[in-house]
């Protein structure tokens, strides 16, 4: 804390606070708001164009800012992680608890659930961008505060950043950090944060940055330990709710702040109306979703296409208690994707890749319907290559045309069809055939397919948790001589042998977006990330290519240079068959206990999973109806 803390406290009280910030002399009084505006200061940051709500508004259209408070929300765990034993989420050993992100840990500015890529100033009353993009100062909200009444100190953020980028935190966090050079304290309510790349995904990266107090996990003796030592003290955090219970690592309670600094801000009025959220820790889906027809929790997203179908039906769907929804979005969809380690040497070969690809017949797969093909690393979105390379692509993709596919200049990858017509995949596992045979690969006498060297084709599916069976395609590897092992691991297991890259075949979804994340693609296709075990390059891709274009990505001053670079990746990535492309849906579905209201307008980039960063528009923005009924 700055020496003249307390003369900052009492110009404070009678409406002033001189800050010299680069060069510039702000004042908290009435006229702050002009000067503002004319010093570069801002209340919210539009990667393209400009934010849609204006300086000092009142609330998001998404949200009902006279929703009522009350009541109990009871979710259960969104991910595999069966147990939590910490309570640090930002590091690697271990697990934390859902909801501490969502509800607990407050970032310096929002992302904006109506508007592409746009962030807005919540624990930074303002920020302030350089020309160049080389910095990013915030000024800190006057009022904000930890649950413990300490004020959110410029100190606090810096602290937060050199955690989280620094040696003990998660590979994720450090790889995502290292776009920024350093943070420095101006003054106690203001931070400068310098960038090694000056790119509109680091400033969000930035902006998002979730915060907490330099006095967590502080010891008895003043000390802090070791940042990856932080375990059991539960996190001091600015956020609306605390930890009220913890019990065995199987469920966690939250209770809601009603002293919560930030609940009359235009950027949180309306939102978070539960006073409290229990979590309940369920050990397999089936046992999970039995407890939600009881009645044990509220709300069920669903994962899987049968079980949508199958399983969300029966007198309470019918007698209107359980209401079934699809949830529309305009959020863009990942990849989801069977991805190919090429590390290993039976995958190194484009053409047996290629042929791997004619094995999987997803029409049959989604005999319901319930999905769509992913052809694209950008599904559900304009990012997704389309028609022949633009200008643009081009003088991205010709300075490497000698060494990619000749398709990558053509119309964009879709993924072979069968229509659920066995002529088709006939024709298709002959051309698989075909590919293999190209590429020294051949059935033996014995059945199997084999290379020059006698060795069999095989490989091993990673699976976690309860396992998973894919019939229908390991019968048509069958008939082709392949034989896929399924292997099935606990959760820990099989995050440790991702971290490792040790694996042949998994699967991965990839994230949702408003607008495409060139530093995550970077940990997810660079070629630094490929040889960093604990980062995300999974494909282990190494290409020149791909890294010229994701630089370009992340340095686009206009939405038609980023579109051109996000396309020309899209037709690196497909066209090289790193992976055998599965499914998407641009919408989330998901049943209810009939207990809640809800605002009259759904934002356009929202989800209901609790483990996404997207805007959570049912937890946050709902509320319960009755709280005296259950």
């Amino acid at each position: 804390m700055l020496k003249s803390s307390a003369r900052r406290a009492l110009m404070l009280r009678a409406g002033w606070l001189g800050t010299t910030v680069l060069g510039l002399t702000s004042r908290s009084g009435p006229a702050r708001a002009a000067d503002a505006a004319s010093t570069g200061w801002t209340h919210g940051y539009a990667a393209y164009g400009e934010p849609k709500y204006p300086r000092g508004f009142d609330h998001f259209e998404y949200v009902d800012p006279a929703a009522p408070k009350g009541g109990t929300l009871y979710l259960k765990n969104p991910d595999r992680r069966t147990s939590f034993d910490k309570f640090n989420p930002f590091t690697v050993k271990g697990n934390s608890p859902a909801g501490l992100m969502l509800f607990m840990f407050e970032p310096l500015a929002v992302m904006a659930g109506d508007e592409t890529m746009t962030m807005y100033g919540l624990l930074a009353e303002e920020m302030l961008i350089a020309p160049d993009k080389s910095s990013i100062s915030f000024r800190l909200h006057p009022k904000a505060r930890f649950w413990n009444g300490d004020p959110v100190t410029a100190a606090d953020v810096k602290h937060s950043f050199d955690q989280q980028a620094g040696p003990y935190a998660d590979p994720g966090s450090q790889s995502a950090l290292a776009t920024v050079e350093k943070a420095v304290v101006l003054d106690e309510r203001t931070v400068r944060f310098d960038l090694k790349d000056k790119s509109k995904d680091t400033l969000f990266t930035v902006g998002t940055l979730r915060i907490f107090s330099r006095k967590w996990g502080l010891g008895a003796d003043g000390k802090l330990p070791r940042f990856d030592e932080i375990i059991t003290p539960y996190p001091i955090t600015s956020g609306p709710y605390t930890i009220a219970e913890a019990d065995s690592g199987r469920r966690l309670v939250f209770k809601r702040n009603r002293e919560w600094w930030a609940r009359d801000l235009g950027v949180r009025k309306g939102c978070y109306n539960f006073d409290t959220v229990v979590y309940r820790y369920y050990l397999d889906n089936t046992v999970a979703r039995e407890a939600f027809k009881a009645g044990e929790f509220d709300i069920y997203k669903e994962y899987g296409g049968r079980s949508w179908v199958r399983q969300h039906k029966g007198p309470k769907w019918d007698d209107g208690r359980i209401v079934k929804d699809l949830f529309e979005t305009n959020t863009g969809q990942g990849m989801q994707s069977y991805i190919l380690n090429l590390r290993r040497p039976i995958f190194q070969d484009r053409r047996v890749r290629e042929a791997l690809g004619y094995t999987y017949d997803f029409e049959t797969l989604n005999r319901l319907g319930l999905y769509r093909r992913c052809n694209s690393l950008f599904n559900n979105s304009e990012f997704a290559a389309a028609g022949l390379p633009s200008p643009g692509e081009l003088k991205l993709l010709e300075p490497y045309r000698a060494d990619l596919p000749p398709e990558v200049f053509g119309p964009p990858f879709v993924a072979p069809k069968t229509d659920m017509d066995p002529k088709k995949l006939r024709a298709n596992l002959l051309k698989a055939r075909s590919l293999f045979e190209q590429a020294g690969w051949k059935l033996a006498p014995d059945g199997r397919m084999r290379n020059t060297k006698g060795e069999p084709f095989e490989f091993e599916y990673l699976s976690p948790g309860e396992g998973r069976t894919m019939p229908e395609w390991d019968g048509n590897l069958q008939k082709l001589g392949i034989t896929m092992k399924i292997r099935s691991v606990d959760f820990a297991l099989y995050r440790t042998r991702l971290e490792e890259y040790d694996f042949d075949l998994i699967t991965i979804a990839g994230g949702d977006f408003t607008l495409p994340d060139a530093t995550g693609l970077m940990t997810m296709l660079g070629s630094k990330s490929a040889d960093e075990k604990g980062n995300n390059n999974f494909r282990g891709v190494k290409s020149p290519a791909v890294d010229h274009v994701l630089t370009v990505m992340a340095a686009a001053n206009t939405l038609e240079d980023l579109r051109d670079a996000s396309r020309a990746l899209d037709r690196l990535v497909t066209w090289n068959y790193w992976q055998v492309p599965d499914l998407y849906a641009s919408d989330e579905k998901a049943s209810y206990w009939n207990r809640f209201g809800m605002p009259k307008v759904r934002p356009k980039y929202f989800t209901i999973d609790t483990s996404s960063d997207q805007p959570q528009w049912p937890l946050m923005a709902w509320w319960i109806k009755d709280p005296a009924k259950r």
